[in-house]
């Protein structure tokens, strides 16, 4: 006897594009929001740490406390997406934002404001793992390059937005800095409303599954001991000495006992059996490195713009511009190319070179550099990013069964966010030291007493109250420091590149993610029927 298939069983069919962009809208205001709660206070940033008090260190982890949260929490949401309706886990990933925009503009102290960036980050985290698998769901590979350049489109508008927005509010009395926060506040409910009304996916058979929560723990636990330990090393205490041996041993003990929980339960939060796919690992490896040099190489050039070339915030995000220009016309241009030829890998070849380049050229930059030069070296880092990095999770859905394309894209979300999280704090942690060193060296040579900058070697100093001997001096320090960061970011680079040669071009399919699973379910059952009949 054979039970009657339920409707919302039905086979799916595929969707046409007007239907594919309606679903797309709110999933592109999300990610926009996104988007704009870490670019918008990247001009702001110099100025709020300053107007709290607070040292480099925290300038690094008010950057950091968010891409750490998103990091620990891509994997639990795309476990979440197992257990509960998409649309709505995306809703209260963005309800997360809007709580965490809230408090930050509401903050006093820097404690407050870090605890904000977190709950951000959680949000975010819920946008960057299930954003990626509703298109993968929806979209056919052959045919996600050209959404993906519409996303990198958002993606560059939000990060030309975000800068701009931000230098306008700080340089706004009436307004101020705490209105880099609440602005994103009514872009999430928009996009809250957007997915509600046109998000559409057709309902699953659910299947029991536990969420390893020893495992999150674990993971997010050792990564936090080595974190702490690259911020704070060479700061608070010494790089060789018994607070090193104590979190590095920790953060170790932490991932081994996490590599051991995950390889035994049967559902892991990071299923280490996908790594058996060589397009998978390798693009994952690709991806993590992409993160140590895109976000830990960028994330500091605001603050290079304002300390070191004494820009205002406004004008700082303006000189942002090329490096984005770069990013949204190579994204968009080669999605469409990849859709329209199914060729994709010499993109990826390309856009690593490209993107070694440009982090070559950033690191000969100094407080001196003209802007026409510093603008072609964004500009050529923006091209290869743009070529790039959502081409990475474009070819591994493409080589994993529909089944798994949660857990891939989940892990590639993770890794790239853990890239991210580590270069921001490694490169933090050598910035702050090299600037302190550096201004040492400038005050000896000027016969000015340590400390007598008025905002100490530590903390991220406020250009305007400086007289012009140590402005020249802290000027210097931040330019030569900058430089060293995308010195240390071109290695990653290059690695990156070596790891994208070897993945292996395969055709990309015609069928969406939600077609494959139907299709996959059915091959399964005939199986199973066959066992039976046999």
């Amino acid at each position: 006897m054979t039970a009657t298939q339920p409707p919302d069983a039905a086979p799916p069919t595929a969707m046409t594009n007007r239907q594919i962009l309606q679903a797309m809208s709110g999933l592109m205001a999300g990610m926009f929001v996104a988007i704009l709660a870490g670019t918008v206070v990247a001009n702001a940033l110099p100025t709020i740490i300053a107007d709290l008090g607070a040292s480099q260190s925290a300038y690094t982890w008010v950057v950091t406390a968010e891409l750490l949260a998103m990091t620990a929490t891509v994997p639990l949401w795309g476990k979440l997406s197992d257990l509960f309706d998409k649309k709505l886990l995306l809703q209260l990933s963005l309800g997360m934002f809007v709580v965490g925009s809230l408090l930050a503009g509401l903050s006093q102290g820097v404690e407050l404001l870090i605890f904000s960036r977190v709950v951000q980050g959680i949000g975010a985290g819920g946008l960057t793992a299930l954003a990626q698998v509703v298109m993968a769901a929806i979209i056919p590979p052959r045919r996600l390059g050209k959404y993906a350049g519409i996303f990198g489109a958002v993606f560059a508008i939000g990060t030309v937005a975000g800068p701009l927005v931000g230098g306008v509010l700080v340089d706004t009395s009436w307004l101020g800095w705490r209105w880099c926060f609440f602005i994103g506040v009514p872009f999430a409910l928009l996009a809250i409303a957007l997915l509600q009304r046109t998000l559409r996916l057709p309902a699953v058979a659910r299947r029991e599954v536990k969420i390893d929560f020893l495992g999150a723990f674990l993971i997010v636990a050792g990564v936090c001991a080595l974190l702490i330990w690259v911020t704070l090393a060479g700061n608070e205490f010494d790089w060789a000495s018994w607070q090193t041996a104590a979190l590095t041993g920790a953060g170790a003990l932490l991932l081994v006992a996490a590599v051991f929980v995950e390889s035994r339960t049967a559902e892991p939060v990071i299923p280490l059996g996908i790594f058996r796919n060589r397009t998978v690992a390798l693009t994952t490896v690709a991806s993590l490195l992409v993160g140590v040099a895109m976000f830990g190489g960028t994330v500091f050039l605001s603050q290079y713009f304002q300390v070191s070339l004494g820009k205002s915030p406004t004008v700082a995000g303006l000189m942002s511009l090329p490096m984005i220009f770069g990013l949204l016309v190579s994204s968009t241009v080669a999605g469409q190319v990849i859709s329209r030829t199914g060729v994709w890998k010499r993109y990826l070849v390309t856009g690593a070179v490209v993107m070694t380049v440009g982090l070559g050229l950033l690191s000969t930059i100094d407080a001196d550099t003209p802007f026409t030069l510093l603008s072609v070296y964004m500009a050529v880092l923006g091209i290869g990013v743009g070529m790039l990095m959502q081409n990475l999770v474009l070819a591994a859905q493409n080589d994993v069964p529909a089944g798994e394309l949660g857990a891939a894209t989940s892990v590639l979300s993770f890794f790239r966010s853990m890239g991210g999280t580590i270069g921001t704090s490694v490169l933090g942690a050598i910035l702050a030291s090299r600037v302190a060193a550096e201004m040492t060296k400038g005050f000896d040579a000027a016969g000015i007493p340590a400390g007598g900058d008025g905002g100490g070697e530590s903390r991220v100093p406020d250009m305007s109250t400086l007289p012009e001997p140590v402005r020249n001096i802290v000027e210097h320090a931040y330019g030569v420091a900058t430089a060293d960061l995308f010195l240390v970011a071109t290695p990653c680079a290059l690695l990156a590149l070596l790891t994208v040669v070897f993945i292996k071009e395969k055709p990309l399919k015609t069928t969406s993610g939600m077609e494959r699973l139907a299709e996959e379910s059915g091959a399964v059952k005939d199986t199973d029927k066959t066992v039976v009949g046999g």
